[in-house]
């Protein structure tokens, strides 16, 4: 299945100048979804997994789903403020200033093997910083994957030492 027909372009959002991914098609469609996790799956070409980490938010849908089908647990990365129990954090660049991420501090185990998953690896910032949290724990990164990769804003030179991943390229 073509899934690139279910991605809505959006002009202008959030801000003018910006072309937004809308993925709300995608997840409207059950066939869709289904070939999509099933494509993500692939891309995993029978690795073992034990924990699947999702960035917030969009990151959420199919990381769930992820750890779902590979019998493996789930573990959310979160904008600060959001995770209720003791966390740590790591800060990324953005276009104009910085940001922050945050993870439990008992999510991960030493030598759980993780596959990192997001919605979309565009510059690679939030990808690079989830991935020092993950590595700070103790995590093995056996995979990066995503649902989409923008190519021409190189976020996979951020984090070319790991298996990066994406079922679509623009």
């Amino acid at each position: 299945m073509d899934l690139s027909k279910y991605i809505r372009d959006i002009h202008d959002f959030p801000k003018p100048g910006i072309l937004f991914k809308d993925i709300t098609p995608l997840l409207n469609d059950p066939a869709a979804t289904t070939a999509c996790l099933e494509q993500l799956i692939e891309l995993l070409q029978g690795k073992k997994i034990d924990k699947v980490v999702g960035i917030e938010s969009r990151g959420f849908f199919f990381a769930t789903l992820l750890a779902q089908k590979l019998n493996a647990g789930f573990v959310p990365i979160r904008k600060p403020g959001k995770l209720p129990h003791k966390t740590i954090q790591r800060s990324y660049a953005l276009e104009y200033g910085d940001d922050h991420i945050e993870m439990h501090e008992d999510a991960i185990q030493q030598g759980d093997l993780i596959l990192l998953h997001d919605d979309v690896l565009a510059t690679g910032g939030t990808a690079k910083a989830a991935c020092e949290l993950i590595e700070h724990l103790g995590g093995v990164i056996v995979q990066c994957n995503f649902l989409m990769e923008l190519e021409f804003l190189n976020g996979r030179d951020q984090i070319a030492a790991y298996d990066v991943q994406s079922v679509l390229k623009f």
